[in-house]
This record gives C-alpha cells, structure tokens and sequence, in this order.
C-alpha cells in the first residue's frame, strides 16, 4: 500500500508533484533566515512546487565544541513562528531530545528526527505521539531495508504521517556515498522517500574540526535521485556559502537554485508520461 502524507494542502507521495524542503542548515539570525525564505517562497510559486522551509535551531551533533549550533529551542522556535506567520509557509526542523519535543510541535508542521538518532527508540515514540508529520533522517549507518523497523516504531503510535529521507551512507573514513537502489527499496515500505541531495555530498569531519563537502556534485546526485523516482528533494542553501556557520561546503548558493529546479521538475513530469 502506498500512503501520503499531507501538510494542509501539500500532499507528499504516490504521484503527487515533486516537493522542495530548503532552507539554510542552522539559524544564524532573523534577518538572513528571513531573507531565505523570502526567496524561497517567492521562487517556488514561480515554478509551481511545493516548499516546506527547513532551518534548524540547534545542531546538536556538531564537529567540534567550538562549532556553532545555532540560537536555541527559545530564540529559534520564536524566529520559525514568526516567518511562519509572516511568509505563511510551512515549517521542518529537527530536534534532538525529548524535552524538545512538545514545544517543537507547537510551532513546527514536521518534525525530522535526526539520522544519528533514529534508532533511539524512546525518542522517536515521543516525536511520533505528537501525532505531526515526521521526517525520518535514514541514519548513514543504516542499510535501506532497516528503515522499515524504524517505520514501525513510529506506526506503533498510531502516527501514520511519515516521510523517510535519504542521505547517504558511510564509505570509508569522511566521506559518504549513495546508493540509488535504496530509494526503491524504502519507497516499497509504503512511505514517501525524499532525497538529501546536499548532506549527501558531506565529508563528515572531513575538515578536522567540521565538516566538508562537495556542493558541485549536488547537481548530479539530485537530479539521479529525481530521475529514480524520489518524492522529493531537500536542499540546504544560504545567500553565501563559504561564509555560512554551519554545513557550508555542501549547501547552494541560493540564487543557483532555479536552474536546478526547473530540471528537476521537468525530470519529474517525465516521469509521469
């Protein structure tokens, strides 16, 4: 059986257009988070394609002690709320411990567990019994059938709203690789697969004391993961990458997108002939 998941009138899986989760890694402040949205909004009713904007509040699974994580549940709950408000646009980000978790569905429209913790079984029952939409990061640990057992998990809840997101598995050390196949094979779970086309091309660690990446193959694994039949794709973005304080290395400069997005959306209708 194959499900859908709906976010008020953005329905995600099956034959359903193509959808773009997007959005800067972290939260740096109001202003550069604002202006990101802005754009993305602006652009995707440009080129007919859903947006859900992703930014996340804190990065709790940083490099190194020094790396920065982002405002805090508090400050970037507030900032989330407030573009919510103002843009009208839907709202993803991760959070990382359960005492997170009830202020987070108060503001969020999905809640993504993190790859690193999608096998700690008491914190994905807790997100799941919020009964929001839940995004699966595929831990890059995990081959693509164990999915299914995180799945059940959160069905166990009686929650029936989620997405799983693909973004690579380890290979060797500081690097990750992706295997198409593995699109499918989650898919066949029943649940809408997205692709993580930008955390896919991260060096984890590679840099020493963060991580680093290779933005350019962005392109190429995102427009192969369209063509394999995701549901979706996730981008991360910033107005300036090189400057940006978190997963910079692998995220687009955000004025690159639409060329993309108009391949990936004509990949997409291909698709459906």
């Amino acid at each position: 059986m194959k499900h859908i998941v709906k976010v008020d009138e953005i329905v995600i899986g099956h034959a359903s257009p193509l959808v773009l989760i997007s959005g800067p890694c972290v939260i740096e402040d109001y202003d550069t988070t604002f202006e990101i949205a802005s754009y993305l909004k602006e652009l995707a009713r440009q080129l007919d394609i859903p947006l859900i904007f992703k930014a996340s509040y804190d990065k709790a699974n940083r490099t190194s002690i020094d790396s920065y994580r982002g405002p805090g549940l508090i400050d970037g709950l507030k900032i989330l709320e407030n573009i919510k408000k103002e843009l009208g646009l839907k709202i993803l980000s991760d959070v990382h411990s359960i005492n997170e978790v009830s202020a987070a569905a108060d503001i969020l429209d999905i809640i993504q567990i993190p790859a690193f913790l999608c096998r700690q079984t008491d914190f994905i029952l807790e997100v799941s019994r919020t009964g929001k939409p839940i995004n699966i990061k595929k831990g890059q640990f995990l081959a693509p059938w164990d999915i299914a057992n995180v799945v059940e998990k959160v069905v166990s809840t009686g929650n029936k709203q989620i997405i799983i997101t693909e973004r690579g598995t380890m290979f060797g050390y500081n690097n990750l690789v992706v295997d198409f196949r593995g699109l499918k094979i989650m898919q066949d779970t029943g649940w809408p697969v997205i692709f993580d086309a930008t955390h896919s091309v991260q060096l984890p660690g590679g840099a020493g004391t963060s991580s680093g990446g290779q933005r350019e193959f962005v392109p190429v694994l995102a427009r192969a993961a369209v063509a394999a039949g995701a549901d979706g794709i996730f981008l991360e973005v910033h107005t300036d990458p090189d400057r940006a304080l978190c997963d910079g290395p692998n995220s687009l400069k955000i004025d690159s997108l639409k060329g993309l997005l108009l391949q990936l959306k004509a990949i997409r209708e291909a698709l459906a002939v």
